[in-house]
């Protein structure tokens, strides 16, 4: 079975019979409610013992409400579907959501809509023609993707793809990707949560790259590029991040965004030129000795300090 997104109205009406005060007022907030100070009033302080007493019932019954809501969501057997395709390692929760809105989704041979829940016993998901199966261990690969590989599965227009190049038992995500003319660091997974972090630019991840330019960098460039510059292309004012020069036409730059060709248009905005781009790092893995093509899966204190730096937990 499986259940439609529906609107529900806000069922606290008997949590309103609590009298309304200057400091309650309409929000509810029932610990503001306070008795009446004058102890010569014997309304007053019967009204003052009420209005606790009611306060009191009105917290107790939030709160089981509250608990009632956490207990459907966590022990229904049920998960929200952006969040399952997640889960079945397909893609990130966001690109879930589009997959969702563009028609590509059915639910037990019907077409899915956002807000959708699957039933974890009995559902049948499927993208396409392929049916969506729970990952029943998380899988984080590092492989080092060559120039020419386009980070996708289905591009005609492109020489090579990343399903082409990519080869791995079982079938895993970028998380975070590299443009085409790019090489280095790529890490692959089948855990949505994983993905969807790195893929947030608001988590701030660190990410390392060695630039090789046309001409020499100048101190002021470089400078430049650390403050952030402004992208045109783009309407958007790089955030700033560290630059080290390790060569007469070689730097270090470490990213904390992922806009799109980001260190290419930071550089042309000091008139200079990428020749050769490289991801070395990924929060805590590093490329290391690996060779174009190789790949290498994450195991022990490597893949724990990933998760770790990425604020989640296996």
């Amino acid at each position: 079975m499986y259940t439609q997104r529906k609107n529900h109205k806000n069922t606290g009406r008997n949590l309103t019979a609590a009298p309304k005060t200057k400091d309650a007022g309409q929000r509810g907030d029932f610990s503001a409610v306070k008795p009446a100070k004058s102890a010569g009033s014997s309304q007053r302080g019967v009204a003052g013992s009420s209005q606790r007493v009611m306060a009191e019932s009105g917290q107790r019954v939030m709160a089981e409400s509250g608990q009632r809501g956490a207990r459907k969501s966590a022990d229904d057997g049920t998960m929200r579907l952006n969040r399952y395709i997640a889960a079945c390692g397909y893609c990130s929760r966001r690109e879930a959501d589009e997959l969702i809105e563009q028609g590509d989704v059915t639910l037990n041979g019907k077409k899915a809509e956002a807000g959708d829940r699957v039933d974890l016993k009995s559902d049948t998901v499927k993208i396409g023609e392929k049916i969506l199966r729970r990952i029943d261990r998380k899988t984080v690969v590092a492989y080092y993707k060559p120039v020419g590989v386009t980070c996708t599965d289905r591009d005609p227009h492109a020489e090579r793809t990343l399903s082409e190049s990519f080869k791995f038992p079982i079938r895993l995500t970028y998380a975070g990707r590299l443009d085409r003319d790019s090489e280095g660091l790529l890490l692959m997974t089948n855990d949505g949560d994983l993905i969807d972090s790195m893929m947030r630019s608001s988590n701030r991840h660190e990410k390392e790259y060695i630039v090789r330019v046309t001409r020499r960098m100048s101190d002021a460039d470089i400078a430049r590029l650390r403050s952030g510059v402004f992208l045109r292309e783009l309407e958007v004012k790089t955030r700033p991040c560290e630059v080290q020069r390790l060569g007469d036409r070689t730097v270090k730059i470490v990213l904390t965004q992922g806009l799109n060709n980001q260190i290419r248009r930071m550089v042309k905005t000091v008139n200079n030129e990428v020749k050769k781009l490289k991801r070395v790092r990924v929060l805590t893995v590093s490329l290391g000795s690996m060779q174009p093509g190789q790949i290498r899966e994450l195991r022990g204190e490597e893949l724990e300090s990933l998760y770790s730096a990425a604020g989640l937990h296996r």
